[in-house]
């Protein structure tokens, strides 16, 4: 099955590149970069795929069993901006030309010098690709879970990370809704802990377009949870709006201090073991506490942006709470 979609990608890819990007970059003069032009063309498909399926799945949904009426609806508007940016635009390419050139020279450098990279498919033999798939998702998200919280736990990074808890209309494009700084940490984080662990590339792809497919149902306005026994096996968007949710989901206790609760990504298990779930079945407001005090965290993208940088340095020097 892996495979399957994984050949079926790369035809998709080869048929894009040939048609319409390669002819692009003859035009523009750019074809000293046709190489790395090819490989970000998988990411292009795939954040192109995404954006038609979440919008004629997700969208309809939040118009049949919408949580909450919009009080902004410019508030979607400016999340889609985001969500484009992320997975067709500016994010993933900026991370393209400079982390993917910085991997393969460190993996080079360990070749030359005898050391091969660490490889979890090699603790078993022959194991399936499936099987390898689900390691790697489970590893990635339980260090995803880690990252999450530290976004909660220090205060400059809860600075940049509030841009994200600032919707106070939450939909299915939310998820994107990030500081650019704040969104590059984590990418760099999860590909070098990617390659650290030998994930191929083509199963990275893969892996990091079903994560975020599901955190898009998270975010999205739908009155959907997944059961007592569902919402512990994956997060639902009843779970993690708890997440969300105005001095619950992003504070200690209702206290103002730095923490919160339902910081898993996609498996709820990492909550539960380390003690931050919160099954409480509502559907809570969404937002950050200050809003109501009239912090301003900006309309639009490059307001929003840059009153991040600026919460990113005040809290830096004070408790923001």
């Amino acid at each position: 099955m892996i495979q399957f979609l994984l050949d079926l990608l790369g035809q998709a890819q080869g048929w894009l590149f040939e048609s319409a990007i390669q002819p692009l970059l003859y035009v523009t003069g750019m074809g000293d970069i046709t190489e790395e032009a090819f490989e970000g063309t998988e990411w292009l498909l795939i954040g192109i795929a995404e954006l038609v399926l979440l919008y004629l799945v997700l969208r309809p949904l939040e118009a049949a069993i919408p949580v909450h009426q919009f009080s902004d609806q410019r508030a979607r508007w400016n999340d889609f901006t985001y969500t484009v940016l992320q997975r067709i635009g500016l994010v993933p390419l900026l991370l393209f030309f400079t982390l993917d050139p910085l991997m393969d020279s460190v993996a080079g450098a360990l070749h030359m010098g005898g050391v091969q990279p660490f490889n979890l498919e090699n603790l078993v033999n022959d194991m399936p690709p499936l099987a390898s798939f689900a390691i790697y998702l489970v590893v990635l998200d339980f260090a995803d879970y880690w990252f999450h919280r530290a976004q909660h736990q220090f205060n400059w990074w809860w600075g940049l990370h509030s841009l994200h808890h600032s919707q106070r209309n939450m939909n299915l494009w939310s998820d994107d809704r990030n500081h650019l700084l704040d969104d590059l940490l984590r990418d760099v984080l999860m590909a070098v802990l990617a390659l650290a662990i030998g994930v191929p590339p083509g199963q990275y792809i893969l892996l990091v377009s079903l994560s975020r497919i599901v955190q898009s149902l998270q975010h999205a306005n739908v009155r959907i949870h997944f059961g007592p026994i569902g919402d512990r096996l994956l997060v639902s968007p009843r779970f993690h709006r708890m997440h969300h949710a105005i001095g619950i989901g992003h504070e200690s206790q209702g206290q103002g201090t730095l923490g919160g609760c339902n910081f898993a990504v996609l498996f709820p298990i990492w909550d539960i073991v380390f003690r931050t779930a919160n099954f409480t079945p509502r559907f809570e407001a969404t937002g950050v506490r200050d809003q109501l005090a009239g912090r301003d965290y900006g309309r639009g993208f490059w307001a929003q942006q840059w009153l991040g940088l600026k919460r990113m340095f005040e809290f830096m020097r004070k408790n923001p709470n």
